[in-house]
């Protein structure tokens, strides 16, 4: 049967609806996303506003404001290795925790870490806020750090296992909503404090990430644990029955369940999971966790996320022009995120891969051509060339919000086993911080160095990602996650490599029989 076929077939395998019991469940969980959103904008705000740079970054401040000095170019204005270590520090924590979330999730359930997540972020944010000094403000990151690594992981797991398999797409892709509506608030509350002059205005951008982190961390109290939670690690039947009947809102769940029970004697017999996830049997989805959260900032979206309000500056917009044109693009991304949603279970996820991956790539080329023939080392851009670049900025998040952002969660979460569900999570996001560490370190001294050519750079890799979704990755959309392994031996691809595993496992199982023969 082809993998078409299966996906046409989607009704026939479990019974149930939407209900509001579980949009509500899934909606309190994505305020996750909320954290790391804001963290996002936050990061790239505060360090263009200057009281914050005067107290914590005083050179990079001197610099932007040395008029008599022509050596420091326009791309290097920002090149600070404690500005970059400010903004890569939570990503460094995010991913060491992150490994640590998968045995908590694994052991625990999933509203164990999102519960840790919540009371490490408001944690962070109080101690960034009060922060008066450079060491205190990162101590702050870290702690929100370890936060965002242990949401990243449950959260998205929690939509997945909670949704029906034709409404995944969408109730999963609610948490990069809520990333983007996260970022979003963040450049609003970047804007309106940065009009305070009485310098303390990054002080309300930076604490007012107490208040998603309490929403999450007391909406999780009252939230239900999934069902496939439930199974894996206790042995309470009936409460997975019960939730399922009332997130499913009917009484005839016992295909979903039986399906359930199977997945979680396999899991349980696998007791080390790191080591399953590296056997040949799994080596698509491994290779998935891997390369999707790469590529995934391969896009260059931390060049926007992080720094387009330094980018906008050097270009000779001012600190309010900059943090606006950072609202803006933040609409940008909430509503095409919105239109992800609608349609990702309809069209399916490569397609949206595809047309958002040629989007992005056109607009690296563009925006990198403008900036190379019309923003030197000293002096700005005309002002219509200013306010292309900007446009040219919303079309590329339009076209990341449409796919590699939300994609990028979805895909991973729904390809895993339960066996190696948690360890996969685990490892998707710690590349996903690994990389934002990466970049975040990185990003200043390659626009530095590299000027207008980092756009370029981005874009190949863009152009490397598309083609890599068009010729390695399946289409998921509507497929039961305890029935995904099909997938892959329907692949034209990936078919190879799981049928090899299969004829090890019987050479494996044969050598057991001779073995025991043996001992007989």
């Amino acid at each position: 049967m082809a993998a078409t076929e299966l996906v046409g077939k989607r009704q026939a395998y479990y019974k149930g609806r939407i209900t509001a019991f579980v949009i509500l469940s899934c909606t309190v969980a994505a305020t996750g996303g909320i954290l790391f959103g804001y963290d996002l904008g936050i990061s790239g705000g505060v360090t263009s506003m200057e009281p914050f740079l005067k107290k914590f970054f005083p050179d990079v401040y001197a610099e932007m404001h040395d008029k008599n000095s022509h050596a420091t170019s326009n791309y290097c204005k920002f090149d600070s290795q404690l500005l970059s270590t400010f903004t890569s520090s939570l990503y460094v924590a995010g991913l060491v925790a992150s490994l640590c979330a998968s045995w908590v999730t694994q052991a625990f359930g999933r509203r164990t870490s999102m519960l840790l997540g919540g009371a490490f972020f408001m944690a962070g944010a109080v101690l960034g806020a009060l922060a008066v000094n450079v060491y205190m403000l990162i101590l702050g990151r870290v702690l929100l750090g370890i936060g965002v690594g242990f949401t990243n992981q449950s959260v998205p797991l929690y939509l997945s296992e909670m949704a029906p398999p034709e409404h995944r797409g969408a109730i999963n892709n609610g948490f990069f909503f809520f990333v983007g509506l996260g970022t979003l608030s963040a450049n609003l509350i970047n804007y309106g404090t940065q009009k305070i002059h009485s310098g303390w205005g990054w002080r309300i951008s930076i604490g007012l990430a107490v208040l998603p982190a309490t929403v999450l961390a007391l909406g999780t109290l009252f939230l239900p644990e999934t069902p496939t939670s439930l199974i894996q690690h206790t042995d309470s039947v009936h409460k997975a029955t019960a939730t399922l009947q009332k997130i499913r809102g009917t009484d005839d769940v016992q295909a979903e369940l039986d399906h359930l029970i199977a997945a979680g004697g396999i899991s349980k017999a696998a007791q080390h999971p790191l080591r399953t996830i590296m056997r040949r049997k799994y080596r698509p989805q491994l290779v998935m966790a891997i390369l999707i959260p790469f590529f995934k900032h391969m896009t260059g979206i931390a060049a926007i996320t992080f720094y387009s309000p330094l980018i906008f500056r050097s270009m000779g917009l001012e600190e309010s022009s900059s943090l606006l044109s950072a609202v803006i693009t933040g609409v940008i991304d909430v509503v095409f995120i919105l239109i992800a949603m609608t349609v990702v279970d309809r069209v399916g996820r490569r397609t949206l891969f595809i047309v958002g991956g040629v989007q992005m790539l056109a607009t690296h080329v563009m925006v990198g051509g403008i900036l190379a023939t019309q923003l030197g080392d000293h002096g700005g851009v005309g002002k219509g060339y200013a306010n292309t670049v900007v446009v040219l900025v919303c079309v590329y998040v339009a076209g990341f919000g449409l796919s590699w952002g939300p994609l990028a969660w979805l895909v991973p979460t729904e390809i895993f086993p339960m066996e190696i569900r948690s360890i996969g999570q685990s490892i998707v996001v710690a590349v996903v911080l690994l990389l934002a560490s990466v970049v975040g370190q990185t990003l200043l001294p390659m626009l530095c160095h590299l000027r207008a050519a980092v756009f370029f750079f981005f874009g190949g890799w863009t152009l490397i990602m598309t083609v890599f979704v068009i010729l390695f990755v399946p289409e998921t959309k509507n497929l039961p996650m305890e029935k995904m392994d099909q997938i892959w031996t329907e692949h034209w691809f990936w078919k190879k490599v799981v049928g090899e595993d299969e004829e090890e496992e019987e050479e494996e199982e044969r050598k057991d029989t001779v073995l025991s023969d043996m001992m007989i």
